[in-house]
């Protein structure tokens, strides 16, 4: 068999304030055809999981490119468009091919594109033809379309949030394909939109139960496949929300039905999914009236895996305002101040200023005292399902009681490793505040005494009434028309 597979991901917050160009791409993630290296990323579960059955079934795999860009503002044309046609490139290049495996995210948009998983598909189809396998891993923050569905002989999407089940869903997808091929299976799909947009934390109930349930019904009765599609609201496209897709075995009234029987089961746990968030001064009260520590923080109104800058200081100033020590923070973005930290070296007190950089959702920048605790270069967190996430030169400075990790290359807090590369002792702090909205929690859960959501501002923004929609279609629960 011979097998082509690539990957082209990010999701965009079309509210954020940066775009999403080349550089980024290149900052976390671009592996030029056949470049890819001996370890899965992120986004590249197909092409690994390829790797691992193509090896025992002597399969031909052609390796395309594999690129994708922390979450941000709107992908800018030019990025999209390149990425895509040498994408496409690299797929004319290993023509012929029984099956196309790539490695999507399902929430990229781009100036001119509102779905550019639908238009490559679209491009990806054309180029092969009907008779090709045409398979792609999606993350559940997506915005499911006709296009995507309709190019696609199948979709698979991460189950777990936080994305700890990247290469299961990955392989799933390899072996139904590959089933496809040999003409075993003849998956047929069906979409209802749960017209919602929900969070949908998985470790905890409902979802957790609801995941248990999706998993128990695949493989039985002709059922292949069962995704549910969470949605992204700060992608403000036609398609945003909560969606559930259903592949069958050729039994299309099968998936149509079982597709409305478990949309409306998400649709009446709708409640509980509801995250509770409190507001600064509450979470910190919280957190202090806890008898013991560490106490967790997710700041995920700042948090960069949904497109925030991750520069905020809103947590950070109550906190120093309110005198409160014995504190971890981080990531905070700030290559400013990263810089500054490495030219004056480890053991140096000075004074800097800290975040607040990019807009009026950063807040103000604070100007502390700080002791520069420690510095790493090219640092390198443990990410989700175990891939590497750079994080760039990190410095730990510290002030007034609170340790600050600062970094140059953005993103979330997803491992503990991020602060204990850098000797800064978590287990005995009070208070942890991680920018991040819910993948810190695989981690950080295990150490902490408790978890707190804190509903600081942000433009990951909590309370969706506040983003002003133009395409989305509305009312969508919770949103207003």
């Amino acid at each position: 068999m011979r097998v082509f597979s690539a990957s082209l991901a990010t999701e965009t917050n079309t509210f954020a304030p940066m775009p999403t160009g080349l550089s980024a791409f290149k900052d976390r993630g671009y592996f030029a055809a056949g470049k890819h290296p001996d370890a899965m990323t992120l986004f590249s579960g197909p092409l690994w999981a390829a790797r691992l059955r193509g090896a025992d079934k002597g399969w031909t795999l052609c390796e395309g490119m594999v690129a994708s860009a922390q979450p941000s503002g709107t992908t800018t044309r030019h990025a999209y468009e390149t990425l895509r046609d040498e994408l496409l490139a690299d797929l004319r290049a290993a023509l012929p091919v029984d099956m196309v495996l790539l490695g999507l995210h399902g929430a990229m948009v781009a100036e001119g594109y509102d779905d550019c998983e639908g238009d490559l598909l679209a491009r990806v189809r054309q180029i092969v033809g009907p008779g090709v396998v045409v398979g792609a891993e999606l993350d559940p923050h997506n915005h499911l379309t006709r296009a995507m569905v309709e190019h696609a002989d199948l979709l698979i999407a991460f189950k777990e949030y936080p994305h700890t089940d990247v290469l299961e869903r990955a392989l799933e997808l390899v072996d139904l394909c590959a089933a496809m091929v040999q003409g075993r299976v003849r998956p047929v799909a069906a979409v209802v939109d749960c017209e919602m947009v929900a969070t949908v934390h998985t470790s905890r109930a409902p979802a957790r139960a609801f995941v248990e349930r999706m998993q128990s019904l695949e493989g039985r009765d002709g059922v292949l496949s069962i995704s549910l599609t969470h949605g992204f609201p700060w992608g403000d496209v036609p398609e945003m929300g909560t969606k559930l897709l259903v592949y069958t075995d050729g039994d299309k009234a099968r998936a149509e039905a079982l597709a409305r029987e478990l949309a409306d089961e998400v649709i009446a746990m709708r409640d509980g999914l509801v995250v509770h968030y409190s507001g600064i001064d509450a979470a910190l009260d919280e957190a202090l009236a806890c008898a013991a520590g560490p106490v967790v923080l997710a700041d995920g109104a700042d948090n960069p895996g949904g497109g925030a800058v991750g520069d905020s200081t809103f947590i950070l100033r109550r906190m120093r305002e309110r005198a409160i020590s014995n504190v971890a923070l981080g990531p905070l973005w700030d290559p400013i101040a990263v810089r500054i930290a490495f030219d004056a070296g480890v053991g140096a007190r000075l004074a800097m200023r800290i975040g607040g950089k990019i807009g009026p959702l950063s807040g103000d920048p604070l100007d502390l005292e700080c002791t520069v605790k420690a510095l790493r270069k090219d640092l390198v967190m443990t990410g989700l399902a175990a891939t590497r996430a750079l994080m760039g030169d990190c410095a730990l400075v510290e002030a007034e009681g609170i340790e600050i990790v600062l970094n140059t290359l953005r993103n979330q807090a997803i491992d503990i490793d991020l602060f204990t590369q850098l000797g800064c002792v978590l287990a005995a702090k009070k208070i942890i505040v991680v920018k991040s909205a819910q993948h810190f929690h695989a981690s950080y859960s295990r150490l902490a005494k408790h978890v707190i959501y804190v509903g600081a501002p942000g433009t990951v923004a909590f309370d969706l009434s506040t983003l002003a929609y133009r395409k989305a279609r509305l009312p969508k629960w919770p949103i207003a028309a």
